[in-house]
């Protein structure tokens, strides 16, 4: 019974770990993506939302 309570421990540890890296590279992912440059805009502003310091709208 001991050595069955042991392997749960002891799965349940390497499966928190797992876990915690593939959330950890999830984020990373997510935030490399969120904060990549972007040349794709339209009307001066950037499809990720975010605008160049310096934009200046173009009115045709």
């Amino acid at each position: 019974m001991k050595k069955l309570l042991a392997l749960a421990v002891i799965a349940g540890g390497v499966f928190f770990v797992i876990k915690r890296n593939k959330d950890a590279k999830a984020e990373a992912d997510l935030w490399r993506e969120a904060t990549a440059p972007s040349d794709n805009h339209v009307n001066g502003v950037y499809l990720n939302g975010s605008a160049p310091a310096s934009a200046s709208v173009n009115q045709n």
